[in-house]
């Protein structure tokens, strides 16, 4: 470990060049984390505080777009491939055992139920959709760049973007997992899916595959939910 980290190098113009280099990747996840927190402290407007803060993160994301070179589209098509399929596996992972570890959920057990606030037909479905999109499009990169592209190597090293992308460092990855597991209610099986988002970027060496996974397991436990009503994952 030594050794790999000795090979790289960097000048002091080249840190002060990136001194703020953290901003793209840390700024999305502490807004959706705001507005998370006013959703949960009004939860009578959850559901605005919801659309809020997909557009705001969204927006954000896009914005910083061009200083995200992990936001690479292009990758071999087994990339895609291999994302899917951990995505589906992760998915499995968090659903199948929930009875068994329902005890160790954090918080309350309500969810968010979209037919709670009065909201017309319509106007329910439309929560619903930007739910599920916030879920499956923005989440995932959001999540992906903070935990994986950012604090993975930030806690190797503060010059971070010194650090080849997938960068192994034992501890970061996983004190990662840990704490990317209990960002979540259902922590231990957040804990398991962030060693397997950890572990593709490890393996793949591209952001890609995370996201994508990310994003097939939170698009399915989206359509589980409202197909069952079970809330509770949401």
């Amino acid at each position: 470990m030594a050794d790999a980290l000795s090979t790289v190098t960097t000048t002091p113009s080249a840190i002060t060049g990136r001194r703020m280099a953290w901003l793209p990747y840390v700024a999305p996840f502490l807004v959706f984390a705001l507005f998370t927190y006013g959703g949960s402290a009004q939860p009578a407007a959850a559901h605005t505080w919801y659309v809020a803060k997909t557009v705001a993160v969204g927006t954000l994301l896009f914005l910083f777009a061009r200083r995200l070179p992990e936001l690479d589209w292009c990758a071999p098509a087994a990339d895609w491939w291999i994302a899917a399929v951990a995505g589906v596996v992760v998915l499995g992972v968090w659903v199948a055992p929930e009875q068994l570890l329902a005890p160790l959920k954090i918080g309350a057990a309500t969810g968010f139920d979209p037919y709670r606030f009065g909201l017309s037909p319509a106007a329910t479905w439309a929560v619903i959709a930007v739910r599920i999109a916030g879920a499956a499009l923005v989440v995932p990169v959001m999540e992906e760049l903070f935990w994986r592209a950012f604090l993975m190597r930030y806690m190797v090293r503060a010059d971070f973007l010194a650090l080849p992308l997938g960068f192994y460092h034992p501890f970061a990855f996983f004190a990662v997992a840990v704490a990317f597991g209990f960002e979540h209610d259902r922590w231990l099986v957040g804990i398991v899916a962030g060693l397997v988002y950890g572990g593709l970027l490890v393996w793949r060496r591209r952001l890609l595959p995370c996201i994508v996974a990310h994003a097939v397991t939170n698009l399915g436990l989206g359509i589980y939910v409202v197909a069952t009503r079970n809330w509770t994952f949401w």
